[in-house]
Order: C-alpha cells, then structure tokens, then sequence
C-alpha cells in the first residue's frame, strides 16, 4: 500500500502509447504476414495465367481441327444447285441433243459431269457442254419432258492427290486441297489448308466457290504453331492413297484417309517456366467417306466417279 501523497513509479500514463520496440516488432510482423499473403496472391496470378494460356491454347487448335474433320470427311460430295424439283424440261430423242432444265440448274454443274436422268428409261449421261440452262449429252434412250435429273456418285479427287503422285498442284504434308459439297447446302466449293511452320507459324484456310475464277485469300484459321515444328519432324498433313502404286495419269489415286498433326504453344510464355507451353494434336485416319464410296464404285462403275471441274484444276494452280 502506497501512503498518501506519493506516486507509484510501476504506472504508466494513458497516454503513453507503444515503446519503439514494441512498434519495430509489430511492423515486422506485419510485414511478414503481407509477405506470405503477397506470395500467395502472386503465385495464383500465375496458376490462373498458366492455366489459362492451357485452356486458350487448347480451344483454338480443338476448333481448328474440329473444322477440318468436319470438311476433310464431306470432301467429295457431288450435289446439284439448291433448287427445288430439278428436271429435264424438254423431250429428248435418243442421240446428241441440247435439252433445257430447270432454271438455276445449271448454275453448280460443269462440263463433263455424269448425270442421272430418271424416269422410266432411267440412264447416265455426260454433259459435254453447258449453255445457260441447256446442257449437251448424248443420250442413248429417249426421254419425255419433265423427268427428273440427279447426280450420284462422289468426286474421286475430292481429297486432291499428292505431288508425288503424279498430280499437277496437287496436296502435300503442309497444302491440304480438297472440294466438294462440304457444307451439305448444294453448293461445292474449293478449301485450301496451309500449315507454315517455318515463316508465319499460322495454319491457314481458303474458300473459294468450286468454279470461281480465282482463288479467295487465305485467313488465319490457327494462330501459334510451334516454331520447332511436330514431334519427329511430321508432316502435318499425310494421305493414304488408292489403289497401291497409283498415278495421276494410268492408275487414277483414291485419298481415302488423311492424318493431320498439329502443334501449337501458348501464346505467352508460362509465368512459372519462362517458356511457352506446347501441345500435339493429331487425327488420324479422318475418311473422306465420299471419295472412299468413289473408290468403291470405280470398281463397279466408271460412270459415278465425277471427274474433276476444270474450275478446281485452274484453282489448284493459284496461291491464295
């Protein structure tokens, strides 16, 4: 017990605050709970970034190589125009003629093309010549007015040929060419791939209408591919071909199966690493399941493999 009148030298004012000590051990502390918690924040950055340049990367080359399964299968099919009850609008008598179709028939079909004329004397001929909406064949039955015109059959180069093979322009492992209804709409056109490892590293695509007189430029369809190329250095387009030991000039070539390999890298470098992330994706053994059909009926039929447009032949030769 203190006496009366004196002051206890143990209390300290109110207002006396923390010691400098006290505030330097504090502010450590502090420090190093921002510290642990800044590296916590910076190292997610990094996972989301590193798992977001994975997940981009993926998506564009899924939906490059989703489009070109998609039109590598359907090349080959042979179609007429989008038009409502194609028909053979005048008589025909056995023999050369000139008959006149429907309206707007003509405007998908080329010279040479094989069509089916039905109705009771059903036959296939070959249009010779095309003339606005008349075309010229030689018809070996006759034909009343208004029976119907189909084509069958598929495009026997719809996937178009190697090089090697003896064809003029024709694919190789980084030039997929290829034609035909791809859409399914009636209306044929001429798709071009070129997979450029070496100056752009861009795999690019061209559409052109099949009888367009040139050649539509080319856009980019997937951007990054790796500088360093496919693993074991692989072509990014390889074809199997039909019959064996074909060519383009005595033993026409069926491409009834084409792999295609990619590979692509982020488009920025991984945070962690420093590097780009990379990534392979290969599909193999895509059919083109009209030209396998083409091939098929060649065997049986000469008259249901369509022979190229010479629209397409002019289009293979130019760069888009």
């Amino acid at each position: 017990m203190s006496l009366p009148g004196t002051i206890r030298k143990d209390l300290k004012p109110a207002s006396a605050g923390f010691s400098l000590l006290e505030m330097m051990i504090s502010m450590v502390i502090l420090l190093g709970v921002t510290g642990v918690v800044m590296s916590g924040l910076l190292q997610t950055t990094k996972t989301e970034t590193t798992v977001q340049n994975r997940t981009e990367m993926h998506a564009s080359v899924r939906s490059a190589t989703e489009l070109m399964q998609q039109e590598i299968g359907q090349a080959g099919r042979v179609s007429m125009p989008p038009v409502a009850n194609i028909q053979m609008t005048t008589a025909v008598t056995a023999g050369s003629a000139t008959p006149t179709l429907t309206t707007g028939a003509t405007a998908g079909m080329f010279q040479n093309e094989y069509i089916v004329v039905a109705g009771i004397n059903q036959e296939t001929v070959q249009a010779t010549a095309i003339s606005g909406n008349t075309i010229t064949a030689v018809f070996g039955l006759n034909h009343a007015a208004n029976v119907p015109v189909t084509v069958q059959g598929g495009f026997g180069t719809g996937i178009v040929p190697e090089t090697s093979v003896g064809m003029t322009n024709g694919s190789d492992g980084t030039h997929l060419k290829l034609y035909g209804d791809i859409n399914g709409d009636g209306n044929m056109v001429y798709v071009e791939y070129i997979c450029d490892y070496a100056n752009s590293g861009n795999l690019y695509r061209s559409v052109s209408a099949f009888n367009a007189a040139n050649i539509v430029a080319k856009q980019i369809l997937l951007p990054n591919l790796a500088s360093t190329g496919n693993p074991n250095g692989t072509a990014c387009f390889v074809y199997q071909e039909k019959p064996v030991n074909c060519n383009a000039t005595t033993v026409p070539c069926f491409v009834t199966d084409v792999a295609v390999t990619l590979t692509v890298q982020t488009q920025q470098a991984d945070p962690f690493t420093g590097l780009f992330q990379k990534e392979t994706k290969a599909l193999l053994n895509v059919s083109p399941r009209n030209v396998f059909d083409a091939y098929d009926l060649s065997t049986l039929s000469n008259n249901r493999v369509q022979p190229m447009p010479s629209t397409v032949t002019t289009l293979l030769s130019q760069t888009p």
